[in-house]
């Protein structure tokens, strides 16, 4: 787990420094790891570390001092990755896993017991969304699941009272956007832990802490590390929430591997270069895909006649690299015909890399889900979910044309 500074005043303020999120995706965590005077964080593969004084090693065993005990509860490259996150959520503490659900997990299990309630969305990630409907229930857990853009109705069963408001936005794969402000207002009124799921937005885009989360949940796998070569989660938040999760995760042993940090602590040195292209690159792309004879609809928060438009304008700093569609031919058909036609796409489960991934709903994000549920979430069967890489936007839009026609 990341060291408990103060909480700085936004997400480019710690410890009485002001640098811009371009500057801390770059530099924060990096220093002061502990390991001699190397320019990059070294990978410590040791599992454990040893102590001569007795007292010393209780104390950090206890968490009254800073150090490392066993890699499955710290390791030093795993807390510079933890630090970076938490410096550009803008949190006080941060607690990682090994992957994302592992970090999703960890965050929902240890806030809840048995005759708990959690209020959430009916469009969060699918794996996610398998929590709520199976596992939580099983523990005791009552799960209410709203219309992701009906903020009243979220509001009043907010106010019924729960134990955890979850949030997701932009959701995944339909990109709808959430009021992180206000419903955090619904969420704190009843005291309640309002967590959000950040991964597509990124801290470069959005910050859900600033805007009165508690708690901002990553799959690091994804525009974090940007590569598509290391697995990991990570939760920013207030300090005694993070002790929890830290607490649960290092008992459940879901810790991110050393090696899995140093990748994607390296891949988040470029990540405010890549997050701005991705920015550029899918914003052109969703207009062109707009006017496009073969696509019947876009999803993309940063095209105007987007229904959460206004609220993603207000919120984001940029609208992000991730949108879907719909072919004019409403079959899943056409999508297994179009897809093999791209040539500038990998069709494959996953998102936020350097290169632009193209795929469906039902072998990605809700493969988990049948036809009837993701029907009931608004999951149309002929989504193409895609995610744009930082390739020239010129040859992804010529590429989608020729697939398309």
């Amino acid at each position: 787990m990341s060291n408990d500074p103060k909480r700085p005043d936004s997400p480019a303020q710690d410890r009485n420094t002001s640098l811009h999120l371009a500057t801390l995706a770059v530099r924060g965590g990096d220093e002061n790891h502990g390991l001699g005077n190397a320019t990059q964080v070294p990978v410590v593969h040791s599992v454990a570390f040893g102590y001569h004084d007795v007292d010393e090693w209780q104390e950090v065993a206890l968490l009254k001092r800073q150090g490392h005990i066993y890699g499955r509860n710290t390791n030093p490259t795993v807390a510079a990755f933890e630090e970076k996150v938490r410096l550009l959520e803008g949190a006080e503490a941060a607690v990682s896993a090994s992957s994302g659900m592992g970090i999703i997990s960890a965050a929902l299990f240890a806030m809840v017991k048995p005759g708990d309630r959690v209020v959430s969305l009916k469009d969060t990630y699918g794996g996610t969304n398998v929590l709520f409907t199976e596992f939580l229930p099983r523990f005791g857990v009552e799960v209410t699941l709203c219309d992701t853009t009906d903020f009243e109705a979220i509001e009043a069963e907010t106010a019924k009272g729960c134990r955890v408001l979850y949030l997701e936005t932009p959701t995944n794969p339909t990109v709808k956007i959430v009021d992180i402000e206000r419903l955090a207002s619904a969420g704190r009124a009843v005291g309640a832990v309002v967590m959000v799921d950040n991964t597509f937005a990124t801290p470069v885009n959005q910050n859900p802490i600033a805007l009165g989360a508690d708690i901002a949940l990553h799959s690091a796998t994804k525009f974090l590390g940007g590569h598509a070569d290391a697995l990991g989660g990570v939760a920013c938040g207030p300090a005694h929430l993070i002790r929890e999760i830290y607490h649960y995760r290092e008992i459940n042993g879901a810790s991110l591997d050393p090696m899995s940090a140093y990748l994607l602590l390296r891949g988040m040195k470029t990540l405010h270069l890549r997050i701005e292209r991705q920015n550029e690159n899918a914003m052109r792309i969703a207009r062109f895909l707009s006017e496009h004879p073969g696509v019947s609809k876009v999803f993309y928060p940063g095209l105007p006649e987007h229904p959460g438009h206004d609220v993603a304008a207000r919120q984001m700093r940029g609208f992000g690299g991730m949108l879907s569609f719909m072919l004019k031919e409403n079959t899943f058909d056409a999508v297994r015909a179009f897809l093999p036609k791209l040539r500038l796409a990998h069709r494959a489960a996953n998102l936020g890399a350097v290169e632009t991934i193209a795929g469906v709903p039902a072998t990605t994000s809700h493969v988990e889900c049948t036809a009837e549920q993701r029907a009931a979430m608004g999951i149309p069967e002929s989504l193409v979910r895609y995610s744009v890489g930082i390739e020239d936007a010129r040859d992804l839009m010529a590429d989608l044309d020729q697939a398309l026609s």
